[in-house]
């Protein structure tokens, strides 16, 4: 099974969408394997957002993810970098597909309430980043054979 990097934005918390965004991943079928709720420090937020360090935007993403708590996840399932990434739709909420998380919730590009690693690569990366092993728990779901052939 793969693993990805979920987080639900300063946004997404404020808006109270923490638990539809989770029930959305769950029904689905992914497994939570690692689950917090923290405030990004700033160093944190430059590592992760370290390849747009160059642009324009990476001062006010900085300090825009570092406004407000977050909920950092991860989530495991067969194909789970991209069922996550299907599953919240395009970046720009305006242009992603009904019924994906940003085309429920978002209104904004800025503002698009979740973040996902976008390559097994990515999720490897940033899971590393904002959890240590022990934080992550391994464990067998009896459903996953009603999910999983």
């Amino acid at each position: 099974m793969e693993r990805t990097f979920v987080m639900i934005k300063p946004d997404g918390v404020q808006r109270n969408l923490v638990g539809n965004i989770i029930a959305c991943f769950e029904k689905k079928g992914l497994k939570i394997v690692g689950l917090k709720m923290m405030r990004i420090p700033r160093d944190l937020a430059e590592k992760h957002y370290g390849e747009h360090k160059d642009k324009p935007f990476f001062g006010p993403l900085v300090e825009y993810i570092t406004s407000g708590p977050v909920v950092a996840m991860v989530l495991e399932g067969k194909d789970a970098v991209t069922t996550v990434r299907e599953m919240m739709g395009a970046t720009n909420p305006l242009k992603a597909a009904p019924g994906t998380i940003r085309a429920t919730y978002g209104m904004d590009i800025g503002r698009n309430v979740v973040h996902g690693s976008d390559s097994p690569a990515s999720a490897g990366r940033e899971i590393n980043l904002f959890f240590s092993p022990e934080e992550l728990v391994d464990y067998r779901r009896d459903v996953d054979r009603w999910i999983y052939e």
